[in-house]
């Protein structure tokens, strides 16, 4: 990658890294307090999916707000709410109230990645946009997962990590700010059928929505899973730090296997292997929920990052799957199209999966990833059953992506008309 682009974007990166460390600490920390405090699991998941009504309705708003005021008075001001809603968290700490900034922080976290996104954008080049952009999704994650031992800085039933999350949360400000140049054009994407793209991809369109419904469960639950099996701090730290990097290192093995094998083959492979692991774990009264030394501890802190990273490459072998259906004119509206079923999906997640755990136990967060992936891998062999495959000349790279954190890569991307067609 050209000196000169590092030179150009390190400031965006460093204050989108600095970002993901509180919006991870604020993600984890709301399940860890809310089980404190007593709200039901239930109530947990209906609080956790209003961060993903807020993220659709955040993607679709950014951008006009963009061209209204600008990409710095945006980016501001969502930090600057974000920041305000963490803090109104630590002062009412009622499921209502929470859930109602939930939505917030999901507004103003689709607003920032808009802004951010759409500067990268800008400024890389048709051969540096996919270094780049991968470069952008290791600092997003990185910044998750190391977002997870600042659980342990304070006390998480006190008001002490809220202040921390606005603190970051604003120094991320700073960065962005004084990297500020000339603004990018951000294009609201035109609208597609929901219909048409089914009849087009009805696998990889599926394969989206069961993405959607699984992601939001790792994200928003797993830290009430490992809170309810009697996980202390350090120990929910190291569980959700190991579940999101795993989804940094499953996407380049994966990927490279979906580019030279069928597509479908690689979904129900992964389905499949996810959902017997997530049974396994469901239906094994042994596994020791402790993170000590205890060999069965350990088994489960690399099962469950190994279920996590297999669930969390599935948006983008959809994606890819989907995209290979279609010609290069189609794949903006596609991807918008993408994003918003998987964030409807998304919403639902939290919801099903809380009610779940709140009268089945703790088993039954497994107990729901391993079914969802089932479906999909059934669904998968049934779908290859009555299409023949996509040619392999006809198939496009592999995409590393994950919605919660791309809200505009995949459309911008294909602004060059020159760009080739990808998968």
């Amino acid at each position: 990658m050209p000196a000169s682009l590092i030179a150009s974007t390190w400031p965006l990166l460093l204050g989108m890294g600095i970002l993901m460390l509180g919006a991870g600490l604020h993600s984890t920390l709301l399940g860890v307090r809310a089980q404190a405090e007593g709200f039901s699991t239930s109530a947990i998941g209906i609080i956790m999916s209003c961060y993903y009504v807020g993220f659709l309705v955040g993607t679709a708003l950014a951008p006009r707000l963009i061209r209204d005021v600008g990409h710095v008075r945006v980016f501001s001001a969502f930090a600057a709410v974000a920041a305000a809603s963490a803090l109104g968290q630590a002062v009412f700490v009622t499921p209502v109230v929470w859930g109602g900034l939930r939505l917030m922080t999901g507004i103003c976290l689709a607003g920032i990645y808009v802004v951010a996104e759409s500067w990268l954008n800008d400024r890389a080049t048709q051969a540096t946009r996919s270094r780049l952009l991968a470069l952008y999704m290791v600092v997003l994650y990185g910044g998750l997962g190391a977002a997870q031992f600042l659980l342990l800085a304070s006390d998480p039933r006190t008001d002490t990590p809220f202040m921390l999350i606005a603190a970051l949360v604003c120094l991320a400000i700073v960065p962005l700010v004084l990297s500020a140049q000339a603004a990018p054009v951000v294009d609201t994407p035109r609208s597609v059928r929901f219909r048409d793209l089914y009849r087009r991809s009805p696998l990889g369109v599926v394969a989206v929505i069961m993405s959607g419904l699984m992601s939001s469960l790792v994200f928003s639950l797993g830290p009430v899973y490992a809170r309810l099996v009697g996980m202390d701090d350090a120990a929910i730290a190291t569980f959700m730090a190991g579940s999101i990097l795993a989804g940094v290192v499953t996407q380049y093995p994966v990927g490279m296997l979906a580019d030279r094998l069928e597509r479908r083959a690689i979904i129900a492979g992964v389905s499949a292997l996810a959902a017997g692991l997530a049974l396994w774990l469901a239906l094994s009264p042994a596994m020791s929920p402790s993170m000590s030394p205890v060999p069965s501890g350990a088994l489960l802190l690399i099962a469950a990052s190994v279920i996590s990273g297999l669930v969390l490459s599935v948006y983008s072998l959809g994606v890819s799957h989907v995209n290979d259906r279609l010609e290069t004119s189609e794949m903006v509206a596609a991807s918008s199209a993408l994003l918003m079923l998987n964030g409807a999906a998304a919403v639902i997640g939290p919801i099903v999966g809380g009610v779940l755990m709140d009268r089945l136990g703790p088993d039954a967060y497994f107990a729901t990833l391993a079914a969802i992936a089932a479906l999909l891998a059934v669904f998968c062999l049934w779908r290859r059953s009555r299409r023949a495959p996509v040619p392999r000349e006809q198939r496009g790279p592999f995409i590393k992506a994950q919605p919660e954190t791309t809200a505009v890569t995949d459309e911008s991307q294909w602004r060059d008309p020159a760009h080739p067609k990808s998968g």
